[in-house]
């Protein structure tokens, strides 16, 4: 069950008095709660300089935080929804689906960013970075380092602009400064950075871990002190092992997926209390199981499976009473009473840092919440309306009848019968809904009860199960995707068949609601269709298996790949590794990470 969202933090009072509630102390040595509301979800919060931070809260729309000035809002036009956020210092990078970036900054730092007027940049406005969108490049990811910008592009490309100091472009030149992004390589699948001068990434075929930039202390773990201008090999991992690396000034610090906290660098911030130009496991986290990272400057924080956080490196600010600030190795920071209250699940805990601020927030981080927070919002294909007359709010039924296990009429009739529920106890009952959201928990209790529903809610009843029961509903699937037989008689004249009804020999069923949510190709389709043409079929000329199809349509219910004995892994990793560009998928849904679990099970090159 999700709970309310809450926001901590810990930093210099003077800095962050605009959203703290601690009046005593000029620093907060402590976790503090802060004044951010705890209505609305927060799907990422992250930290630029010690003065700002950027909070992401709705599909579109971002919240800025900075010293002495007021909250700022930015919205993103309608038809973009952001998929992820990067920052480093003073600018902070946001990716949509489609593909496109945009940018925050403040003018003298907006060197690094591709923009034609960048000097007249300023916080008060985001603006689109065009360079790739007039190349014909779809933006996979983005990373930052200090002032360096890296880009992930049509799946594999790898491009980098802004600083080049100690070569951490990676592009086999030293110094200088690159305002228009230059090609880097290709073969590249996930790319990491951090505070410093110094990137990693990972490419497939082969398998490898390359670094490059700045390496004085040796926290490139390359084995050398030497700074290295064009990608270096990161010997002992498989790219595939790994679940994240990230970089502060002196040190850096990998994670494996199997949870292995490794690090590399400056005696005194990589955890280790010893000079490591290669990675190296650190004792006092060998027997915990890492699942999150955040590195600043000379600090690192690490949150394990069991909601443990552990920190180390030199910060004066760290969220304990302890006189020496300066840890060479990890140690336990506790959580906040409210956090220990709340939890129940691995996944709610999320952390973030800056070059002083440390911040804990609570956020289910849930890829269908996301996704279908659109739905909410949009009220896209909604078949049915509950509520008071005169008052009414479209839903989608099937979806609100998976969630309760009750039919739209009793719900109309228990909670807008008699004594009916007002506007604002309906939408807290819908967050839960779509968000798994529990914004208020006596209103959210008193509907429950009015339902005559447990609460609160078993552990067990989370969307991610309740969707991927939904995905066995064949009765309530009202959409097609039909799949034309791999014949060549038939390819010339495929749209023909359509035209004339003709059913081809394959159709796959699907929720047309949960296309919209979960594919940007789907939503375009959508919503350049005139509704009153009732479209509830289309045809697939991807040329793609039936076999690949049935295996993302399931995935689209279940955040999961998932094949049978018959199936031929090598044919569905091919034909679906484009999927994430050309279906447009919420790139938070990891489905490369699951298309390199099925290569490495059967062993793909």
């Amino acid at each position: 069950m999700s709970k309310p969202s809450s926001v901590y933090l810990t930093g210099p009072k003077k800095d962050f008095k605009f959203i703290t509630k601690e009046e005593k102390n000029n620093n907060l040595p402590k976790w503090t709660e802060s004044n951010l509301k705890k209505t609305q979800t927060i799907k990422k919060l992250v930290c630029g300089s010690r003065f700002h931070f950027l909070v992401w809260k709705k599909p579109n729309k971002l919240e800025f935080y900075e010293k002495d000035n007021e909250k700022r809002k930015y919205q993103l036009p309608k038809n973009e929804r952001i998929k992820d956020i990067a920052s480093s210092h003073q600018t902070y990078q946001i990716l949509t689906e489609s593909g496109k970036v945009w940018s925050l900054a403040k003018s003298n730092h907006y060197r690094e960013v591709p923009l034609l007027d960048a000097d007249q940049s300023t916080f008060e406005k985001i603006r689109p970075v065009t360079f790739f969108e007039e190349k014909k490049l779809f933006v996979n990811s983005v990373a930052m380092g200090f002032a360096s910008c890296y880009y992930l592009c049509n799946g594999d490309q790898l491009y980098a602009s802004g600083s080049n100091s100690h070569g951490s472009l990676g592009i086999g030149q030293r110094g200088g400064r690159r305002t228009i992004p230059v090609y880097v390589q290709d073969k590249v699948i996930k790319i990491f950075a951090g505070s410093a001068l110094g990137f990693f990434f990972i490419t497939i075929n082969p398998d490898l871990l390359y670094a490059c930039g700045r390496n004085t202390f040796g926290q490139l773990g390359i084995g050398s002190t030497v700074a290295q201008n064009t990608p270096t090999i990161v010997k002992n991992f498989q790219g595939s092992e790994i679940l994240t690396v990230s970089s502060g000034d002196f040190h850096s610090i990998l994670i494996t997926k199997k949870g292995q906290t490794f690090s590399c660098g400056d005696r005194n911030t990589n955890g280790l209390g010893v000079q490591k130009s290669i990675f190296t496991l650190i004792p006092q986290l060998k027997e915990k199981k890492a699942v999150q990272l955040a590195t600043a400057f000379s600090k690192t924080l690490v949150l394990t499976d069991q909601n443990e956080l552990y920190g180390w490196g030199f910060d004066e600010y760290f969220p304990t009473n302890e006189e020496n600030r300066n840890r060479k190795f990890p140690s336990k920071i506790s959580l906040p009473s409210f956090f220990t209250n709340y939890l129940d699940s691995k996944d709610q805990i999320r952390i973030a840092t800056g070059s002083c601020v440390s911040f804990l927030y609570l956020d289910f981080k849930n890829i269908l919440s996301h996704d279908l927070g659109l739905l909410f919002e949009t009220k896209k294909f909604c078949d049915c309306e509950i509520g008071a007359l005169g008052n009414k709010i479209p839903v989608h039924k099937s979806l609100v009848e998976c969630r309760t296990k009750l039919t739209i009429d009793q719900i109309q009739n228990k909670l807008f019968g008699e004594k009916p529920i007002n506007k604002e106890q309906a939408l807290s009952f819908l967050k839960w809904i779509y968000y798994d959201e529990i914004s208020d928990l006596e209103k959210l209790e008193q509907i429950f009860n009015l339902l005559e529903l447990t609460f609160p809610p078993s552990v067990d009843n989370t969307l991610e199960k309740d969707i991927a029961q939904l995905y066995q509903d064949d009765d309530s699937k009202d959409f097609k995707i039909l799949v034309k037989i791999d014949d060549e008689d038939n390819q010339d004249n495929e749209k023909e068949e359509i035209e004339n009804e003709e059913i081809p020999n394959e159709e796959i069923p699907v929720h047309k609601f949960i296309l919209y949510a979960r594919s940007g190709l789907f939503r375009e389709m959508f919503d350049n269709v005139n509704e009153k043409d009732n479209l509830n079929k289309v045809q697939d000329y991807t040329n793609k298996s039936i076999e690949s199809l049935e295996i993302l349509i399931k995935y689209f219910y279940t955040n999961s790949i998932e094949m049978t004995a018959d199936q031929d892994p090598e044919l569905i990793v091919d034909e679906l590794s484009d999927a994430v560009e050309y279906y447009q998928l919420n790139n938070q849904c990891n489905f490369e990470t699951e298309l390199l679990k099925i290569k490495k099970q059967f062993d793909l090159n």
